[in-house]
């Protein structure tokens, strides 16, 4: 009797369990966890303007696929095909809905004070719900850190089929960060790179970034080893052309791991370096340079645009990396405000 219990139950349990699939899960943050607040002082609201939801968190993963264990942070507004890229590569995936619009609330004097880390404090902050800086006051339930905690511990039971636990500390306190990649593009991949140098983490994925062009945090003591960040940009984005993006590089120490490389006229592993960039035809829109190296559809044989790089920033071994190379002598570094 005591095996034909057990045998219903599990037979029961399998009859639960759904049939493998992707799940694209979402959930408002202010739903799942009661502490979190709003922040009007800098633009920080659970509804926008029209009074639709704002605070909509996203997650991903797909059970047909196996599992890699680990767990995509996308700091940046949901992305579907991103979503759909990274959980093909048996990863899961979530986008966190954190304080991340101080910008709004701050003025160019308040956060360019001559301290060259003024910036990279607030992302901390934002990033973390600590104190790090005098210019915010964002409480932990509404950092990057807490609120990411919250929302696997809600899919762990919302969806049990995704095995969300395996993200978690044995006492459920905190995320095992060391399953997880950082990435984001533009804001959000440069405050994944501030993060990543106070937490380290598996690996940093860069999209357009990172930015602070007059800040000097890129150059400090990481947590996360340089040869785990990862960047592409496109050569018309604004951000390159002004030095933005090489000059972070060059701070995070990327060149001791390759030069930059161009994908236009490369394939994978792209010398195992960790700088990609392409000058693909934008028809000259810096706009859309700034944002096409994000997955937005696909070629004219069904590819999804930059897939082989994508598949190289997100899975290729860390270990495997290509030999140091001097700084780029045309990249202007010294661009701090006088």
């Amino acid at each position: 009797m005591k095996y034909l219990i057990i045998a219903i139950v599990l037979f029961g349990h399998h009859l639960l369990a759904a049939e493998p699939q992707r799940f694209d899960l979402s959930k408002r943050a202010s739903e799942i966890d009661p502490r979190a607040k709003e922040h009007p002082e800098i633009k920080f609201t659970f509804t926008d303007d029209k009074g639709n939801p704002a605070d909509i968190e996203h997650a991903v993963v797909d059970t047909r696929v196996l599992s890699q264990g680990k767990l995509v942070i996308w700091l940046m507004g949901h992305n579907q095909q991103l979503f759909e890229r990274i959980s093909s590569y048996g990863y899961h995936g979530i986008q966190p809905h954190y304080a991340n619009g101080w910008f709004a609330g701050l003025s160019k004097i308040q956060y360019e004070d001559g301290s060259g880390t003024a910036i990279g404090n607030i992302r901390l902050e934002a990033a973390t719900g600590e104190d790090f800086s005098s210019l915010v006051r964002i409480p932990k339930p509404d950092g990057m850190m807490e609120r990411s905690l919250q929302f696997v511990k809600w899919l762990a039971k919302e969806n049990p089929d995704g095995k969300w636990e395996q993200f978690l500390t044995a006492d459920g306190g905190d995320l095992r960060w060391e399953k997880v990649i950082m990435s984001g593009i533009s804001h959000g991949s440069t405050t994944a790179a501030r993060f990543a140098m106070h937490q380290k983490v598996d690996r940093v994925v860069m999209f357009s970034g990172p930015r602070d062009n007059t800040e000097i945090w890129q150059g400090g003591v990481s947590a996360t080893p340089s040869n785990r960040f990862f960047g592409f940009s496109h050569v018309l984005d604004g951000g390159w052309v002004a030095d933005h993006y090489c000059r972070s590089w060059q701070l995070l120490k990327m060149h001791n791991h390759g030069p930059v490389v161009s994908i236009d006229a490369a394939r994978p592993p792209y010398g195992n370096t960790r700088r990609l960039i392409s000058n693909s035809d934008v028809q000259n829109n810096s706009k859309r340079a700034h944002t096409i190296v994000v997955p937005g559809g696909k070629d004219a044989v069904g590819q999804w645009v930059y897939d082989e790089v994508f598949r190289y920033l997100f899975t290729h071994a860390v270990d495997q990396s290509a030999p140091p190379v001097p700084v780029d002598a045309d990249c202007e570094m010294d661009q701090l405000p006088n």
